[in-house]
């Protein structure tokens, strides 16, 4: 029996992330995500646009590589790390990783509602239903462990106070916290936009060109390193083993920024 899903805004961009993985598992294979595909099956949803837009589909697939290697190599050396994925939708991440000593998934109720009818979990892997704007901390239960937050697909869609108030939660409670952040470059916010996305009606409204950037807006956080998304690309795309030499296209590209509490 299919599961008819409305969603509209930000949350509904959910959809697009989780069939482009979808998508992926079952043709080129960059990434494997059987779960994904396993969810995708049971949703009654138009995904038109997203089967047309290339770009939104090549952004996820390449996100999904960089992000999944940078939590796998911070979880080999922290195996007792807490993980907090803010703005999660429907990631899969932490069935692909078990590597962790608890998983916390974070998003609004309405996200979350649709999360628990499709991936009800428990034991090491726990659901927060609140704004990631929403101080949420005491409902994770770290102690003096290391955490790792993700922060995948939001601020391209914040402004600038909402990214500060996050970063503010997570600096206030969270001693050991490292933080995994996508964000888009400003160029990329004026001037490009993605097909799937336009039609959920969620809107970019914030960039930032790198991590020495954001440094100085976020000043509890240190800027650790930077990933373009390029790194992904380059992955299913050889061409972009040459295009990414160039500097321009590595810094157009979304990036992952790496950053630690100071």
């Amino acid at each position: 029996m299919s599961e008819k899903i409305q969603l509209s805004g930000v949350p509904e961009t959910m959809l697009q992330t989780i069939y482009a993985r979808a998508k992926e598992t079952k043709n080129r294979g960059a990434i494997r995500d059987q779960k994904a595909v396993e969810i995708i099956e049971k949703l009654d949803y138009d995904f038109s646009l997203a089967d047309k837009d290339g770009a939104m589909h090549n952004g996820v697939i390449s996100r999904t590589i960089v992000l999944d290697k940078l939590v796998t190599e911070y979880l080999r050396k922290a195996p007792d790390a807490v993980v907090i994925n803010i703005a999660c939708g429907l990631d899969t991440r932490c069935y692909r990783t078990k590597n962790y000593s608890h998983w916390y998934n974070l998003d609004l109720p309405e996200t979350i509602a649709v999360r628990e009818k499709l991936l009800p979990e428990s034991g090491k892997i726990s659901q927060i239903a609140m704004s990631a704007m929403e101080d949420w901390s005491s409902l994770v239960e770290a102690g003096s462990k290391p955490v790792l937050v993700i922060i995948e697909g939001l601020t391209m869609y914040l402004d600038l106070a909402s990214v500060q108030q996050i970063f503010h939660i997570i600096s206030r409670n969270f001693q050991k916290a490292t933080v995994l952040v996508e964000t888009m470059s400003p160029f990329v916010v004026k001037n490009v936009k993605e097909k799937s996305i336009e039609g959920s009606h969620a809107k970019f409204t914030w960039g930032v060109k790198d991590g020495k950037e954001i440094e100085k807006l976020l000043p509890e956080f240190r800027s650790v390193e930077d990933h373009s998304l390029v790194e992904g690309m380059e992955v299913f795309m050889p061409i972009y083993k040459l295009i990414g030499k160039i500097p321009a296209a590595r810094n157009i590209s979304n990036k992952i920024l790496v950053l630690e509490r100071k």
